[in-house]
Parts: structure tokens; C-alpha cells; sequence
């Protein structure tokens, strides 16, 4: 679903059916910080980003609120980790490195 800036997000749900104005991120889930979550944290997430760049399904996003110095800003915070090598992934828009690795033609 399109995100309120323009962004297509798996985890943003917007229900906008006869005047409702309800929106939420699936990837925070059911934590006490989704209270926290406004539409404008999207402007600045992550997470379209790294999930048009990185399709790989072992690879599962946790997402929590970062506030910055004196509360006055507040940011998305995503943390990878994937399922297959059992790590969590330092730069999660590449992976991890083992789940999809280049043929050795490429290498040389």
C-alpha cells in the first residue's frame, strides 16, 4: 500500500473507506510503542527503501521508535536479521551475503 508520502510499503495499512481515517505500521505490530507511530515517521522509514532493494525472504525486518536528544524528533529504527545464516544483517539493503550469493564468474 501507498504510504501518505508516496512510497510503497508492505507493512503501512490505510483504511480510508467511507470517511475512516485509520492508519497503521504492521511492522511495529501489537508493541506498547505503536502508540508512539504517526503517518509522518513514514516520511523518513526505511523500509520502502530497503525492501525494493532486497527481496529475499529469509531476511525479516524489526522495526522500533527511535527517539532523538530531548524527544523533539522521532525516526524509525530497523534492525534485520535473517533466517537462514542465523545473523543479523549489517546493511540490510545488500543482505547478508549467503543467502544469494554472486556466481563465480562474477568474482573473477
Amino acid at each position: 500500500m501507498h504510504t501518505p508520502y508516496g512510497q510503497e510499503c508492505p507493512y503501512f495499512y490505510g483504511d480510508y473507506y467511507r470517511g475512516r481515517s485509520h492508519e497503521e505500521c504492521r511492522l511495529i505490530g501489537n508493541r506498547p510503542e505503536r502508540k508512539q507511530w504517526t503517518s509522518e515517521l513514514c516520511k523518513t522509514c526505511p523500509v520502502p527503501e530497503i525492501t525494493l532493494a532486497n527481496a529475499c525472504e529469509n531476511m525479516k525486518l524489526h522495526a522500533r521508535i527511535q527517539s532523538l536528544p530531548f524527544g523533539l524528533f522521532k525516526r524509525m529504527k530497523i534492525d534485520a536479521f535473517c533466517t537462514l545464516s542465523g545473523k543479523a544483517v549489517a546493511e540490510p539493503r545488500i543482505g547478508c551475503g549467503q543467502c544469494h550469493q554472486l556466481p563465480q564468474i562474477f568474482k573473477e
